[in-house]
Formats: structure tokens, C-alpha cells, sequence
């Protein structure tokens, strides 16, 4: 993955520098675009339920056209999606998925706001949802987010009137919105917030509808259009030589984890909004008509509007800086303001544009990225001034909060490097999401510091000042600590710098699967936060299980360098299953949290503290055939999963596929949508039937209807749908009792349907050929039978399944009866009975 620098409008001002990310160096047009930004005083918020429902042709629109202060508020994380990228799911993927969400804003302008809603998957209907997610807290949150962005305008990206024919997220995040709109201005509605934002009340709500909620463009076209708004989003910004679509087409590609790449359109491009609360403007091209955006909205602002607009007309493109003595006017003014919402938002807007203006660089880096509490660490300061402004660096407030006088006056073009070294406060938190520090329910984030709820990533905790006096006025800058290190092929990397445990420890396997009582030997791996880690490890485990030895020392010269640790376990004769949990003593400490890190080229380096477990599993299971090809799809651990229970696993190269090297596979597995993203399957698709048919067994997992690759993904009609089942409990039955899938080599019974997790599974067909013969039947409350989840064919002398089960949630969930029926479908043919 490679990261993609879009030279566009506003967006490379919202911060001189995003949490870990490259500074931003913004050219003289986005300067001149940022100060239009700060004349203008309204804002807009925007509703959805995830990452990557958001409209950022809206979004870019209202933040790069209007210059409204916009924002996207997504009630989950996204935990509940599938990957495309990789193979983390659940808490792991709500990480990256809030971390495109806020590449996307960084893109398209706006700001990212969250609930503590958690993802707990797709939902059928909103009743199910909110009880879920506990109505009241998530109501909460979507107040508390009003209250504190202070949106003139709300837009809803779904329609709350037709509860159960959509994605029950969708229209709760509509519903929750509606309501929050009349409570917001409510000092009588969750009155415990008042303590820390006051009470607001938006002028409109809006619905983004288009001719998809009514059923076709023919509809549309009927429809009684009164209180719906026309806007014109298509617009050309010279500026940047980019199509608002195009800015949108970019921050939508942000989403790669759900394979959602946009290709940018020009030209007109119109969408609608119904008035759904408050009154409908009389001039239908200002959603903000009888809101007062300018600086007269707020006591004292004229004055300031005054000194402001003579700067937008009086800009220097040439030399940016000719602007800085009346923007340092205005921010002097803005800090006598008595409305601190707005004082606060302009303050940091005109604080970038004056630093912009100047070409001021303040940087803040270690030489390490992480290290744990108590350590000491070396720190390099770079200051540079590029511009004849009159600069001079008063003192630097370093983490501990001391003060290091500096009163250098910062010549033109000259840099300035400092070293300093601190010792990290042995008290300091770790760094990990805040939402993941405390374990939450199937539907709901644990937050205990209520100031972070809403935030999109927990606050850089160990930050630099840098006190500047700039043309005589006294200006403040605060900077994160990052690590940067040059990659022969990137070039300059940024990563945050964090705080990580003076021990964590995991498991090599996340899943340990054994399918008789031989021992097996497995690997601990202890990483050290800190120099001259000295302790020992022990092994949490059931009472039916045996670990040898009982403990064993550690030791580790180096922070961050690892120890690997060999352990012997000893299952149990029957069936069995628990947690294995490493626990490293040191002192008097015991630690039992693992630390992932997540590193794609699309998004920072990020670094998660979860309890440390894997779930260990004795399983009665038997098995037929031994060599598996797999042709990987949307990422996925199906792959490891099957490795665990003795399988050999090739993993099959789409361009190498041929006659003669699948004729070595007992059974041929496809990943999930690997029709939905693999291309050269296309090409492959003969070569696969064919080993079918000559003897092969080939099991296909789901792939979604849109989008295909292949033109038939079976070799007799088989047709996708959009069902599912979403209950995880729902009852199985087994509708083909005597097939050779639910007997051999594994007696299947509805006992291994037990223990799933999130689903049973997705995008079931619902229409196939005589040839198929539907193994199982299971259905959602109130629903019809759904019969597609399992199904299996004859195809000359070899077999075709196609199975829309959740194996690859299953499987790391370490759900014993999804391994056993696996493993009879790639059993099937060679159990030599009649």
C-alpha cells in the first residue's frame, strides 16, 4: 500500500500536523482558501452509523465550497465489517477503520466525531439494534456530540421512517438524531453534560435523500419535491485544480479496508436534502439562510470580521507572510472573545494560518517510537522560521512541564536544532485506544473518562510547547512527540510515539486446535517496554490442561527487543476447550495484555494493548485428505486456521493456477469475496471446474452480488442474494440429515452450531440449480426459512460446495463445530462409503 499526498483545497490546514502523520506544508492557495474558512462562522454535522457511510460529496461541499466548519459523526467504528486488507476483524478492525475514517477527513476537510456504539455486526432492525446498544447511552453521546460541535445544520445520511427494510444501524442513526434534535436545547435532558458544554439548540435537520430511497429514478422523478433542498455539489475549486467530486472521490477511496476505491467524476452532480425539523429556507440555495455566519454572530466580532475580510482582500500570493501582522491583530482580538466555542475553534484556525504564513516548522521527535513509563528518552527540537517576520522562540514547555528559556530571535531560513532529554513520568498511562482499555458488552464501548467520549483517537499524551512571540504578541504552539526515520524505498516515515507496558506477552497462535491428547509444544513471546527487563513467565490454563515447565525466566537487555519462550502443553484426554493467558511477573507487577501493531502505508502506525489470550481447544475431529490449495480472497485466517488441525495449506497464486498444479490438491478452497476481488479468477474459472470434475472438490466461501468478477461463480446456476442470518443463536436444522457432509467423517449434529459468534453467516443464494441439494435450513426471528447457507453439488466425477457460513469468524473464535463441518466438506468423496 502506498501513501497517496492529494494536493487539495482546506484540508492541509486543519492541523500543521495530524497525530503521526507527515507535517503539512500547505502552498500560498491553501493558505488564501483557509482564511476565507476563518470569516466564515457555521457548521454542519452529518449522521451515519459507519465508516464509509458518510456522503463526502456533501461533507467536501460544506467544508471546501461553503466554508462551514463540518463534521461527520459515525455512531460505531465499524468494528463488525469484513477486511480487505488484512485479517484483523472485531476491535482490531474498528481501529483501522477509524483511522480511514480520519484520512478521509484529512482529505475531504471535515472533522470525525464517534459514539460508544460498537459494531456487534449487521442488524435487521433498529428495535434490535437499540437494545444492543443501550438506546439511552448511545443518545447520549449523539447529545453530548451536538452540544459540543454546535451545528447550525444536521444531516442525516438515512431515512427514519422505514424501520426494518434496511441495515437496522442505518435507521437508528437517523432515529437517534431525530430525537437528539429536540432534546439538545433541553437543560432538562441529560443535565450531567451542562457541567462541561451548555445547552444548543440547530436551526434544520435534514435527511440526504436521492432516487435510491424511493425505489427508482421513474419514482423520484413523480415525487412531491416541496421540501427537499437541490445542491449542486459538482463545483470546480481552481485553486487546487480538482472537482469537489473529485476531493470526494479521494477521501471516499480513504476507506480500503472495505475496498470502497472511488474513481473522481466532473461535472454537475446534485443532491438532495429533505427537510425533516425546523424551517425550510426561503432561499433555496443557502441551507444556512437567517443563520448569521459571519463575525457578527458573536458580541465583539465585527471588529474582527473587519480585520479579517481586509486580509482575504489584500493577499499576497507571493509572500504569504506580508498577511501576518493583521492575522496576529485578530487573534490578540479573538482572545478577548467571552463566546468560547466560537474563541476556541477560531483561535487554533488562525494560529495554523499565521504559522502557514510564516513557513513556521516546530518539530518534536525521539529516537525511539516507544518506550514504557519511568524510561528516559532523547528528544530533537527543530524550529525554523521561513519568512521576515519578526519570530522569536521565548521558552519550550517540555512533557514534564518545564520550562526551558530559549529568547532566540528565529532569523529567515535559518534552522534550529535542540536536544533535550527527559524521563517519562513512571506514572504515565499506556497508549492503546481508549475505548479498548476497559472490556465493553456486545454493543457498547466501556469509556471511563467521560471527557474522551466522542473523540476519534485517544489524545497524545506526552506533548511539547513552544511559547513563540510573534510580531509582539505572545503565541502558543503545542506539538506531539513522533519518532521519523528515513525507509530506503518510503523515504521519510513517520510513527507515533507511544507508551507500551515494561512487559506484554503473547501467544504465537491465537487459536491452538488439537485434535487428540499428544502434547504440543508453543511459543511465548515477551517483549521488553524498557532496558534490563528481568522476570519470569507463567501459563494461566484450564485445571484439565498441563503446561511444563511451571514458569520460566526472562530476560531482556534492550527495549524492544523480544524473547521467545517454549512451552509444552498437555491436553486432556476428552473433548475441551479455555484460555491459555501468559502472565509476566516482574517485581511485584504481573502483566497479561498483549501488544499488536497494526502498519499499513495507508494509515499511522498504530499500536492496541488487548488481554493476552488464546483459546485452546482438544477436539474430537477426524479428517480425510491432507493437501489444500487456497486461493486467498478478502483476507482472511481460514488458511491458519485449517494448518491447526493438520491440514497442509498451499496458498495458490491466481496467476499459476493450472491444470497440473491443482491436480496435487485434495480439495481446493476459495477465500471470502475472492470473486469480488480477485480478477484473474476470470480467467481461471474453466481450470477450476475442471479439476471438479475430473475427481476435485472445490468449497467457494461467500462473495457478495456486486461486483463479480466471474460471470458464473458455480458450474450450474447458482444465484447471490442479500440474505442472512444475523443471530448467531438462531436455530439450525439440518435439513439433508443423511448427507455425507453432516455424517462423515464427523457426526454433525445441531450441537456444533453452538458457541458461533456474531452470525451465522451472509449473503446466502437464493436461487440454484436441481443439481444442488441445501444441507441446512435457519432463519431470524420473524423471517422465512433460509436454505442457502450450505449447498452442495455433484459436478462429474468431483463435488462443488458453496457455503455463505461465517467459518472466517468461526474459526478465530476457536468454535469447535465450525472446524468439524469444515472439515467434512473438504472430506467429501473420500470417505469410502457407498
Amino acid at each position: 500500500m502506498q501513501r497517496h499526498l492529494h494536493f487539495i483545497v482546506v484540508f492541509l490546514l486543519t492541523s500543521l500536523f495530524s497525530f503521526a502523520q507527515q507535517p503539512k506544508k500547505p502552498t500560498s492557495s491553501e493558505i488564501y482558501e483557509s482564511i476565507k474558512k476563518l470569516n466564515f462562522l457555521g457548521s454542519v454535522l452529518y449522521v451515519a452509523a459507519h465508516p464509509d457511510d458518510e456522503n463526502t460529496r456533501l461533507i467536501s461541499f460544506m467544508s471546501n465550497e461553503v466554508k462551514a466548519r463540518t463534521a461527520y459523526l459515525s455512531l460505531t467504528r465499524g468494528d463488525g465489517g469484513q477486511n480487505l486488507v488484512g485479517p484483523e476483524i472485531r476491535e482490531l478492525l474498528g481501529v483501522i477503520r477509524t483511522q480511514e475514517l480520519l484520512a478521509a477527513r484529512r482529505t475531504d476537510g471535515g472533522e470525525q466525531l464517534f459514539t460508544r456504539a460498537n459494531d456487534f455486526g449487521y442488524s435487521k432492525h433498529p428495535d434490535e439494534t437499540l437494545a444492543i446498544w443501550n438506546k439511552e447511552e448511545v443518545l447520549n453521546d449523539v447529545v453530548l456530540a451536538i452540544r459540543k460541535f454546535k451545528p447550525d445544520v444536521i444531516i442525516n445520511r438515512f431515512n427514519h421512517r422505514n424501520p426494518g427494510t434496511t441495515h437496522g444501524h442505518h435507521t437508528s442513526s437517523a432515529m437517534l438524531s431525530i430525537e437528539a434534535f429536540d432534546l439538545v436545547g433541553d437543560k432538562n435532558s441529560y443535565p450531567n453534560q451542562l457541567s462541561s458544554v451548555d445547552t444548543w439548540q440547530p436551526k434544520r435537520l435534514f435527511f440526504n435523500t436521492s432516487w435510491w430511497f424511493y425505489g427508482s429514478e421513474e419514482n423520484f422523478e413523480k415525487a412531491d419535491k416541496t421540501n427537499l433542498l437541490e445542491i449542486d455539489t459538482g463545483v470546480y475549486f481552481p485553486s487546487s485544480g480538482l472537482s469537489n467530486t473529485e476531493i470526494a472521490a479521494l477521501s471516499r477511496s480513504q476507506h480500503k479496508s472495505q475496498g470502497f476505491g472511488s474513481t473522481g467524476s466532473r461535472g454537475t452532480q446534485i443532491e438532495y436534502i429533505e427537510l425533516i425539523k425546523g424551517n425550510l429556507p426561503s432561499d433555496r440555495d443557502n441551507i444556512f439562510e437567517g443563520i448569521d455566519t459571519s463575525w457578527n454572530r458573536i458580541e465583539g466580532g465585527q471588529a474582527i470580521g473587519d480585520i479579517l475580510h481586509a486580509v482575504q482582500d489584500q493577499y499576497d500570493f507571493k509572500n504569504p507572510s506580508a498577511s501576518i501582522p493583521e492575522l496576529v491583530r485578530a487573534y490578540k482580538a479573538i482572545q478577548d472573545l467571552n463566546d468560547s466555542h466560537w474563541k476556541t475553534i477560531k483561535t487554533n484556525e488562525i494560529k495554523d494560518i499565521i504559522a502557514a504564513c510564516a513557513g513556521l516548522y516546530l518539530e518534536v521527535s525521539s529516537d525511539t517510537n516507544h518506550t514504557a513509563a519511568g524510561s528516559t528518552i532523547n528528544l530533537n527540537i527543530e524550529v525554523i522560521n521561513r519568512s521576515d517576520s519578526n519570530i522569536i522562540l521565548s521558552s519550550i514547555v517540555n512533557p514534564n512541564q518545564i520550562q526551558i528559556d530559549k529568547n532566540l530571535k528565529l532569523d529567515n531560513n535559518t534552522d534550529y536544532d535542540f536536544k533535550e532529554t527527559i524521563k517519562i513520568n513512571a506514572n504515565q498511562d499506556v497508549s492503546t485506544p481508549y475505548w479498548l482499555r476497559k472490556k465493553g458488552s456486545l454493543g457498547m464501548y466501556a469509556v471511563t473518562d467521560k471527557s474522551l467520549i466522542g473523540k476519534p483517537e485517544t489524545p497524545s499524551a506526552l506533548d511539547v510547547v513552544f511559547n513563540l512571540n510573534i510580531e509582539n504578541v505572545n503565541i502558543s504552539y503545542t506539538k506531539p512527540i513522533v519518532y521519523k526515520t528515513n525507509d530506503p524505498v518510503k523515504g521519510e516515515v513517520y510513527k507515533p510515539f507511544e507508551i507500551i507496558p515494561e512487559a506484554s506477552a503473547k501467544i504465537s497462535e491465537g487459536v491452538i486446535i488439537l485434535d487428540s491428547d499428544v502434547q504440543r509444544e508453543i511459543e511465548v513471546i515477551v517483549k521488553a517496554g524498557r532496558d534490563n527487563l528481568e522476570g519470569y513467565v507463567q501459563l494461566a490454563h484450564p485445571n484439565d490442561w498441563n503446561v511444563y515447565p511451571e514458569k520460566q525466566k526472562v530476560s531482556i537487555a534492550n527495549r524492544g527487543q523480544e524473547q521467545r519462550l517454549t512451552f509444552t502443553i498437555i491436553p486432556p484426554k476428552e473433548q475441551s476447550e479455555g484460555l491459555l493467558t501468559p502472565l509476566v511477573h516482574v517485581g511485584e507487577k504481573i502483566y497479561t495484555r498483549e501488544l499488536i501493531e497494526i502498519d499499513y502505508d495507508h494509515i499511522p502506525f498504530q499500536t492496541v494493548l488487548l488481554p493476552s489470550e488464546s483459546k485452546i481447544v482438544r477436539l474430537d475431529i477426524q479428517k480425510r485428505g491432507k493437501n489444500i490449495g487456497y486461493i486467498e480472497g478478502a483476507g482472511d485466517v481460514v488458511p491458519e486456521s485449517l494448518r491447526q488441525i493438520g491440514y497442509d495449506v498451499t496458498i495458490l497464486n491466481p496467476e499459476d493456477i493450472s491444470a497440473e498444479n491443482l491436480n496435487g490438491f485434495d480439495a481446493v478452497v476459495l477465500g471470502i469475496r475472492a470473486y469480488n476481488t480477485v480478477e484473474t479468477l476470470k480467467f481461471k474459472q474453466k481450470l477450476l471446474f475442471d479439476y471438479v470434475a475430473q475427481g476435485g472438490n472445490m468449497i467457494v466461501q461467500y462473495n457478495t452480488n456486486r461486483r463479480l468478477k466471474v460471470d458464473n461463480i458455480a458450474p450450474y446456476e447458482l444465484k447471490l442474494s442479500r440474505d442472512r442470518v444475523t443471530d448467531e443463536f438462531a436455530d439450525v436444522t439440518l435439513l439433508a440429515s443423511n448427507h455425507e457432509v453432516l455424517n462423515y467423517p464427523n457426526k454433525i449434529t445441531v450441537k456444533d452450531f453452538e458457541g458461533w459468534t456474531q452470525e451465522r453467516g451472509l449473503y446466502f443464494p437464493n436461487e440454484w440449480a436441481d443439481e444442488f441439494i441445501p444441507i441446512l435450513s435457519m432463519n431470524d426471528k420473524d423471517e422465512t426459512a433460509k436454505t442457502g447457507s450450505l449447498l452442495v453439488a455433484k459436478y462429474g466425477k468431483g463435488h462443488y460446495i458453496y457455503t455463505g457460513l461465517s467459518f472466517f469468524r468461526e474459526f478465530p473464535a476457536g468454535v469447535s463445530g465450525a472446524y468439524r463441518l469444515f472439515a467434512n466438506m473438504l472430506s467429501i468423496g473420500k470417505n469410502n462409503i457407498n
